[in-house]
């Protein structure tokens, strides 16, 4: 399922939410500069699980070295859908859910947000030495805080169907529901088979990132 826009205006400039997708550009066309270099740079500025977990690896970097890729992984990309993809959902969802928190308790969010997912992505993996970038994990916690405040909203989906593709205007609560079930059963089936990261898609950083956007929500709406 693809959203392709919210029936849902935004009362406000969203100046947060295409701040980070400004950052997100900057970030990619760097990554694609790079050139031979962008392996280096993914392994130190992704999450490596292992980094984490084993207490050998993890004596070879410093307390910083191992907190700047919790923030830096949230604006890198491994391609152009995986980047055109995350951008264009932030777009849809994130001027509401600012608009809803305000800009300041937003960043807070969103970045939070990425931090959870990070955090259920190791320690769901934590003997991978595979590095995972990408802003999916904070998105998906927009995803979530978009669940219980506009559950309503109508959302234009474009739906495969076999060989065919449908467009169906459907309320935010079945997109996003739909959504999040299919990660958690593609997740829980990795897990099943050994990894969480199946196809270059780490499931259970989405799914940690909905959870707490919908937790995070609560705590940042209630103090507003």
């Amino acid at each position: 399922m693809i959203p392709l826009r919210d029936a849902n205006p935004s009362r406000e400039f969203p100046a947060v939410t295409y701040g980070i997708i400004g950052l997100c550009v900057l970030a990619f066309f760097y990554e694609l500069a790079l050139g031979p270099g962008l392996r280096l740079w993914v392994y130190q500025y992704g999450i490596v699980p292992i980094r984490y977990t084993h207490s050998e690896v993890a004596s070879r970097f410093s307390v910083l070295e191992q907190a700047i890729p919790f923030v830096t992984t949230m604006f890198l990309h491994g391609g152009w859908i995986h980047f055109i993809g995350n951008m264009w959902v932030l777009h849809i969802f994130g001027d509401n859910v600012e608009s809803a928190l305000g800009r300041g308790r937003f960043l807070a969010f969103y970045l939070l947000c990425g931090f959870a997912a990070s955090v259920l992505h190791i320690v769901t993996n934590p003997a991978s030495r595979v590095p995972t970038i990408g802003a999916s994990g904070a998105i998906a916690g927009v995803m979530g805080a978009y669940f219980l405040l506009y559950p309503r909203a109508r959302v234009l989906t474009l739906v495969p169907i076999f060989f065919y593709f449908s467009i169906i205007d459907l309320p935010a609560y079945v997109f996003l529901g739909l959504w999040f079930v299919m990660q958690f059963f593609s997740g829980t089936f990795a897990l099943m088979g050994g990894g969480t990261q199946v196809g270059g898609v780490a499931w259970w950083a989405h799914i940690g990132g909905f959870l707490a956007g919908m937790v995070l929500l609560r705590v940042f709406r209630g103090r507003r």
